[in-house]
């Protein structure tokens, strides 16, 4: 039996992939964005065009805001939902600092929108993702039974927020709930505000790269296809999970990403440093033990198989790419 299920933030990077795979599968896909501007919304627009394209006619997309308490009342009114998987949030840890509330509102209160609204409607399941951003300051590989109680960023503590929210309708309404900890995810059409997609830009422009701190600073860079598997996987009833979505694998350096990037461009990188950000965390690593015991996932696409798909996407959308604009 194919399901229905609702996509929040679905022309995001995450998103739009996670929807591709439940419509590719069989299943139907209400997706639903407000396609802020945080970063460039052309992007944004390219994968819903892509999504609009599949076959089967069984992705359906709303302009709407997580925010907006009618709006989402009025799409669980229109649908009968399996499942919410709500992607919808605003990212990145430095422009929190700048604009906060919109961060818990978005995180936050949209989280609870959806909530309030599986529970009047009965639908009882509910996939969040959240972010490898709790983690700061605790030993790596980090676990997820880590005490996160000591976020250094507003983005991090509106994620604690509804992640804590989320167990409060388990606890009430037995909702069933996995939160996905996402890990450094990259790929090909990514966010232009992360690094994969800034210093492909820069090296193939030769235009120095921004780098704060020395660049010895690592991720557990996690492939978007691989973190999509994961997310649908995450479907299943599991009670309430918190579960971590990564590459599992010895941190990698900015330094060697750098130097990964500089063969596959054929060009030399520039670098300026600047000042490490305070908000920032020195390196990731995830335990991922628990995601491939609870469900059966590990990830499949190496760093440089990757690499090589981000930039293969970038050379081939030219000029395009070269004209979207970098936060």
């Amino acid at each position: 039996m194919n399901n229905k299920y609702l996509v929040t933030g679905v022309a995001g990077f995450i998103a739009s992939r996670v929807a591709a795979m439940l419509v590719e599968q069989g299943d139907e896909v209400v997706g639903v964005d407000n396609l802020n501007d945080y970063y460039d919304v052309s992007l944004k627009q390219h994968r819903l065009e892509q999504l609009q394209a599949l076959p089967g006619k069984r992705f359906q997309f709303e302009a709407l805001d997580i925010e907006d308490r009618n709006g989402i009342k009025r799409i669980f009114d229109s649908h009968p939902f399996a499942a919410v998987i709500n992607l919808a949030a605003r990212a990145g840890v430095r422009y929190s600092m700048i604009n906060p509330h919109v961060y818990m509102t978005t995180n936050a209160l949209g989280s609870l929108n959806l909530l309030e609204e599986m529970r009047q409607r009965g639908v009882t399941k509910y996939v969040l993702a959240s972010t490898s951003s709790l983690y700061a300051g605790q030993p790596m590989p980090f676990v997820e039974s880590l005490p996160v109680n000591t976020p250094i960023s507003p983005y991090a503590a509106s994620k604690k927020a509804a992640e804590a929210m989320a167990y409060s309708y388990h606890y009430l309404y037995n909702i069933d709930v996995t939160v996905v900890r996402y890990f450094t995810v990259y790929g090909p059409a990514g966010r232009p505000d992360m690094c994969i997609f800034r210093f492909i830009r820069w090296i193939d422009e030769g235009q120095p790269i921004e780098l704060f701190g020395d660049g010895s600073q690592s991720r557990d860079f996690t492939f978007v296809d691989d973190i999509a598997r994961g997310t649908i996987a995450a479907i299943r009833p599991l009670g309430y999970e918190i579960v971590n979505l990564g590459g599992g694998q010895q941190p990698i350096t900015l330094n060697l990403v750098i130097e990964k990037l500089e063969r596959l461009l054929g060009k030399s990188a520039k670098i300026e440093n600047r000042e490490f950000h305070k908000a920032d965390i020195k390196s990731t690593w995830a335990d991922i033990a628990k995601a491939n015991s609870l469900l059966g996932w590990s990830p499949q696409v190496s760093l440089d198989d990757g690499l090589e798909q981000c930039v293969r996407w970038y050379v081939d959308n030219r000029p395009w790419s070269q004209q979207i604009v970098l936060p």
